[in-house]
Formats: C-alpha cells, structure tokens, sequence
C-alpha cells in the first residue's frame, strides 16, 4: 500500500524557491554507484515537513526512489498507461502475486547538497547501502532493518529525553550524528561510498540545491 501510495500520488518539491506538486515517476535521472548503476524518479511522501522549513530559504529541492534500470519505466505502464493508478486494489494484487519478498535486498540512499559556503559553491555528497542481515538469528531484509530502526531510534532518542518533550518534532530536528550513534540508529552507519560517476546529467546533484 506504501508503495502504491508512493508511486501514485503528487509529490511535493521546491522549485524557484516555492512549494511545488510534481507528478510521480517523472524527474528521471540515473547515476553509478560502486560500478552499479541506478535510476532515479519522483515519488510521493519522503521529504515530510522539508518544505515546509525549507520553502523561501533555498531554491530547490526534491526526493526520489532510487531502483535498478528498468523499473520506472515498467511502472509507468502499469500506472499510467493501463490506467491502475485508477484502480489501485488491482495493481496491489498484481504486485503482491507476481514480486516475491527477498531477504537478500539493499537499500541505497544519496543525498546530495550544493550551496555556498565560505563564498565558494560547494557540493556534498552522502552515498550509502545497507544490507539485508541476520538479527539474533533471525533474516532482515535491508527494508526491514532501515524502516525499523528508523522508527525505534527516534523513539528511543525521545525516551531518553534526546528530543524535545513537547510539540511536533519534525524529522529535520533530529540531529545526524546523535541518530547514526543510536543503538537502533547504527544500522544507518554503513561505510560512506565516494565511488559514483554522473550519469546523463551534467550535474549529479540535479534539482536538490540546499545550503551546506
């Protein structure tokens, strides 16, 4: 249901320094990773309350899934071109019936920003993967353990009084470090990968320029 959700309602973004809808499965762009290479499109719901606290402070930003070559362009029949994002109960049965849950999954983010720091445009870049484990001898998919931890660690940091007590706390509030040293965050901390090249853009950081 998530990931229909994620592939077929409008996604938020900002362009021009202003809180945009953009469609679902567009904004491609591709990209190598460790000699492997990926894609990359809009999908809904992963930037949170970002546009909020970013909009009119940076010009743009955006979030998108990133998959093996191919994919976008496979679900883009399904959804928009046989029409299931109109009847999303069938494309959920043709998914749950015809993709079988693996545990030997990766989950790959990258996060890159280009702003000015020190009065030079500086780019940074964050690439990692983290991989399906064993868990007190128990398999996790890479999804599992990413998703998991996610949720436990920003509820232990808010048991333990890491976060404020009161109030809405927004994601971007949680700080990097404090969450990559959590004992469920840790998961998180794989080795930061420096070996990827641009794809068919010029500029690998695209759309996503945020102040460093």
């Amino acid at each position: 249901d998530g990931l229909i959700n994620e592939y077929c309602n409008p996604c938020e973004a900002i362009q021009d320094g202003k809180v945009r809808e953009v469609l679902p499965l567009e904004g491609y762009e591709h990209f190598s990773l460790d000699g492997i290479r990926y894609e990359a499109f809009n999908t809904s719901g992963g930037l949170g309350t970002l546009c909020e606290t970013w909009t009119g402070r940076i010009r743009e930003m955006n979030y998108k899934t990133v998959r093996y070559l191919g994919h976008c362009e496979l679900m883009q029949v399904l959804v928009n071109e046989l029409r299931l994002r109109e009847d999303q109960e069938t494309l959920k049965r043709i998914l749950e019936n015809a993709v079988p849950i693996t545990f030997q999954d990766v989950v790959v983010t990258f996060v890159t920003a280009a702003g000015i720091k020190q009065g030079e445009l500086v780019q940074v870049s964050d690439a990692r993967k983290i991989y399906a484990s064993s868990i007190d001898d128990t398999p996790w998919s890479a999804i599992q353990i990413t998703t998991a931890a996610g949720i436990c660690t920003v509820i232990d940091l808010h048991a333990s009084g890491q976060l404020p007590s009161q109030g809405f706390v927004r994601q971007e509030e949680v700080n990097l470090d404090v969450f990559l040293n959590n004992r469920f965050g840790r998961y998180y901390r794989s080795q930061v990968s420096t070996r990827f090249s641009q794809g068919a853009r010029d500029d690998l950081s695209g759309d996503d320029h945020v102040p460093t």
